[in-house]
């Protein structure tokens, strides 16, 4: 393997081109465990990431299967020092007078029964600086401009926050920019999901009151007339409390975006409960719109895109930094590759883009019916008939690309949410017109309300 790297060229009065194998778009968890892993195979890896570390980023909750990605990368104590444990889940429903609390050592495979809370902007911080361990040139407040491809890599120019310029070659280019979606933005190849739609409402609170005992990390979802409620306790002591609800319940918004976050708390009487004297931390609400979308590709002969840079889904089931930093130690084998092994490359891309949807699909037919009475009761009420609770847990602890037998349990679940559905066809006939009729398209509208309350 040839891994040396020419000087950089310049002409008179142009910005001098550096040379690297490969440049990582984006230092979060995908970007950066990518970093790592090429940096490890010797390769001269350049990461750059627009914004300063630590720097804030939502999406607090990580799954069991995130465990050991962590132990392969070398962060496992700096990840456990920085998180609260995470036992399992509770479900909260307005239509139930119980909770329901289920628990990852449920799962068919009983060796993946924990994980963490973690605040991202420390999370985060650990992944990119184990990049720069390894080996990789890390630079921040660098944001990419421009890329433009060729038979033999591509041409990468950006600017850093003083406004000057830096250009790259590279043999190849990883987009693991996230939601800016900066290639599938370029490409024309991200695809809005007709299926799903939402908009989140979210900040962090000091003195909550959390679960009892073990279940103090664990995660709760509570449902509401217009969405879901997550609560996620922290290991600093503040919760983060978010409202992820359909387009038209934000659009309708008529006062502050603080004022509108209490009232919709005020709809799930338990959470309301726990943030009795609570404080807001730093007096700030956060907006964003979730809208879900995927890609017509995630792979060139030249380029790759990694987790939330190809798709992006409701982020109930906490799947998010797990399938990124799953599909980063994918894409380091593709990239391997596309640089040592370029006659293997078809078969390798096939594959690749065949495993970056498979997550994504399976955790979406769970999403799209998340708020159908049905799917809620079936999880207000747990049952192991046939290993279909085994079954759940372990999709819900990512233990989706192992050797789990957990997919006849995953059908014999699906196969029962049908009779049930069938049962009860006046409830299941308005299940499915309201969901059609949240999922509705409120195009600029919406975007602009986002927008608004994010000022």
């Amino acid at each position: 393997m040839d891994t040396s790297i020419a000087e950089p060229t310049s002409v008179a009065g142009a910005t001098p081109i550096e040379a690297c194998d490969v440049l990582v778009i984006g230092g979060g968890p995908a970007g950066a465990t990518i970093a790592a892993l090429l940096a490890q195979q010797g390769r001269e890896v350049v990461l750059l990431e627009k914004d300063h570390h630590p720097r804030f980023h939502i999406g607090e909750s990580l799954l069991p299967a995130n465990v050991e990605l962590f132990r392969k990368l070398g962060v496992y104590e700096q990840v456990d020092a920085i998180g609260m444990k995470k036992w399992g889940i509770e479900f909260v429903s307005l239509e139930h007078e119980h909770r329901s609390y289920v628990e990852f050592a449920d799962a068919w495979d009983k060796s993946m029964p924990s994980a963490w809370q973690v605040r991202r902007s420390d999370l985060d911080e650990i992944l990119f600086r184990n990049a720069a361990a390894r080996g990789a040139r890390t630079l921040e407040g660098c944001r990419v401009r421009d890329v433009q491809f060729d038979a033999e890599g591509a041409n990468v120019e950006a600017r850093l926050d003083d406004g000057a310029t830096r250009r790259w070659r590279a043999r190849f280019v990883v987009d693991a920019s996230g939601r800016d979606t900066f290639l599938g933005n370029k490409l024309r190849s991200k695809q809005k999901n007709p299926d799903h739609n939402s908009t989140a409402l979210f900040g962090h609170f000091r003195n909550a009151r959390r679960l009892e005992g073990k279940r103090e990390g664990n995660i709760s979802i509570c449902w509401f007339p217009h969405g879901w409620f997550w609560f996620i306790p922290l290991a600093d002591g503040t919760t983060s409390v978010g409202a992820v609800c359909w387009p038209y319940y934000l659009k309708a918004r008529d006062k502050p975006i603080k004022d509108y976050f209490f009232d919709t708390l005020a709809m799930c009487p338990e959470l309301a409960d726990r943030l009795k004297g609570a404080e807001l931390v730093d007096d700030k609400v956060h907006a964003t719109g979730n809208f879900s979308y995927g890609g017509t590709h995630c792979t060139g002969d030249r380029y790759l895109m990694l987790g939330d840079a190809f798709a992006f889904i409701d982020p109930m089931f906490s799947s998010g930094v797990y399938l990124a930093m799953h599909s980063a130690f994918d894409g380091a084998e593709l990239v391997a590759t596309a640089l040592d092994r370029p006659a293997a490359l078809a078969r390798a891309r096939a594959d690749f883009e065949s495993a970056m949807r498979k997550g994504p699909r399976e955790y979406s037919w769970f999403i799209y019916r998340a708020t159908n009475p049905t799917i809620r009761d079936m999880f207000m009420h747990p049952n192991n008939v046939a290993r279909v609770k085994e079954a759940l847990m372990s999709l819900l602890a990512g233990d989706i690309y192992g050797n789990t037998p957990m997919w006849w349990g995953l059908r014999r679940f699906k196969i029962l949410y049908y009779v049930i559905a069938v049962l009860h066809p006046r409830r299941t006939w308005r299940g499915w017109r309201r969901h059609r009729n949240n999922i509705r398209d409120l195009g600029k509208l919406q975007g602009e309300t986002v927008m608004e309350a994010q000022q």
